[in-house]
């Protein structure tokens, strides 16, 4: 099965580059075949006598024609027939096959980048991906992966009540916006300026504006025209940005995170929860019957790869997982799970967290195993921003990979980190490890 797999899919990326074409294509060679195969049924009798030029004469080739026997009606009728449908077949298809042509990416009025036109139908013939989680975390992995799939579907939690979404939520009773703008521009296919827009937060002497981001504030725009359909919206916000790929939250319904805490206490919403100075023990929504989005539990059914995180354990990566249905769907496929561990801890969520411990916190809130393997960081930055880092108590995450292959997980381990003022993953490393596995 798995050569089986592993053919098919080197068959559909060698026919990649015709994506989109094959079936105008196809239509005219179709188109070809029946005109050729109406002359044949319509001049047979025209045909045969011309074969055999050296050995009739005239008055033979003539009396041919006329002969009552030869002539064959309803082929005649049927050749004609074919002729105008392949005639009719054969110009759709040449010139649906030139308007798909200049639909290729390429500066307009200067004809098809015809190597951009070919990365685009590769991209279109990647594998169906499905990445689950939320904040900066997860648009840094939808970086590296859109370079190699389009078919990406990124699955968003929908709890943060923080910073501008939480304000919008309050105001305009919409779903926070945030995590859904940062996966919108990591997908994105548009100009620099329109990403840098989308991402813009007004400074703190602009007023009530102090604070929002632009394109939260764009998408809430998008929702109230749209009459609260967000779907719709997303869908506007996506051919606006030209993303490579969709992004869906894991619920359509208003929901709030809420925390068991180690010392007994129950507090709720995000913010109070990382805010409270406590460890959490265990995380659930509210309320708990909320429904998972259609989109999410197709895309997932689909997938090729299902990609958990990175980011924060219990405030992005979890709360997808507690939508009733969307933890039993990721069980069921039988495709590569994979769990990308966080490479730094994170105050307030993760504090000394050893990569095992990440695992075990997913595990003690989630009912069924959603992971095969783990992605495990070894990489170590400089001094220099592991003590800088320090300051805030956060420190690099223990790659304790001999534990979680114990408790049966498959871990992969490399430096997958990258090292500027931040320390993250390398967006184009760690996709090219994940890649290997479909």
């Amino acid at each position: 099965m798995t050569r089986t797999r592993f053919s098919s899919r080197r068959l559909k990326r060698f026919l990649a580059p015709s994506f989109g074409l094959r079936r105008y294509l196809t239509l005219s060679l179709i188109g070809l075949l029946l005109f050729l195969g109406g002359i044949a049924l319509s001049f047979k009798v025209v045909l045969g006598p011309f074969a055999d030029w050296s050995s009739l004469t005239w008055k033979h080739f003539i009396s041919s024609l006329v002969r009552e026997d030869s002539v064959d009606v309803t082929n005649h009728i049927l050749g004609g027939v074919m002729m105008i449908a392949g005639l009719m077949s054969g110009y759709i298809g040449v010139n649906r096959a030139f308007l798909k042509l200049r639909e290729g990416p390429g500066p307009k009025g200067k004809g098809v980048d015809m190597e951009a036109w070919r990365r685009k139908q590769l991209l279109a013939a990647g594998p169906r991906i499905v990445v689950m989680g939320g904040g900066t975390g997860l648009s840094t992995l939808l970086r590296g992966l859109k370079q190699h799939s389009s078919n990406i579907t990124a699955i968003v939690t929908v709890s943060d009540d923080g910073g501008s979404s939480g304000r919008l939520v309050k105001d305009l009773g919409i779903m926070p916006p945030g995590d859904i703008r940062n996966c919108l521009v990591a997908l994105a296919d548009a100009e620099k300026f329109m990403t840098d827009l989308f991402q813009h937060r007004f400074k703190a002497r602009s007023g009530s504006l102090s604070g929002h981001s632009l394109g939260n504030l764009l998408i809430a725009g998008l929702i109230e025209q749209c009459g609260g359909d967000v779907d719709l919206a997303l869908e506007m916000a996506s051919e606006v940005l030209a993303i490579r790929g969709r992004v869906v939250p894991s619920t359509m319904d208003h929901v709030q995170l809420r925390a068991m805490m180690d010392d007994g206490t129950e507090i709720e919403g995000e913010t109070m929860i990382v805010d409270s100075g406590h460890r959490i023990r265990r995380v659930y929504l509210h309320p708990p019957d909320c429904k998972p989005h259609p989109a999410a539990l197709e895309a997932i059914a689909e997938a090729e790869l299902i990609c958990i995180g990175p980011g924060s354990v219990f405030s992005s990566v979890i709360p997808n997982f507690l939508v009733p249905g969307i933890a039993q769907a990721v069980a069921a496929a039988k495709v590569p799970k994979v769990y990308i561990c966080n490479v730094m801890t994170q105050q307030g969520e993760s504090e000394a967290f050893t990569a095992a411990e990440h695992v075990l916190a997913i595990q003690a809130n989630v009912d069924v195993k959603v992971a095969d393997y783990v992605v495990i960081n070894t990489g170590v930055p400089t001094q220099a921003i592991l003590d800088k880092y320090r300051d805030s108590r956060q420190e690099l995450v223990r790659p304790d990979y001999e534990r979680v292959a114990t408790m049966g997980y498959r871990p992969i381990i490399g430096n997958f980190m990258s090292e500027t003022d931040f320390v993250r993953h390398d967006p184009a490393r760690l996709a090219a490890r994940l890649m290997e596995l479909v």
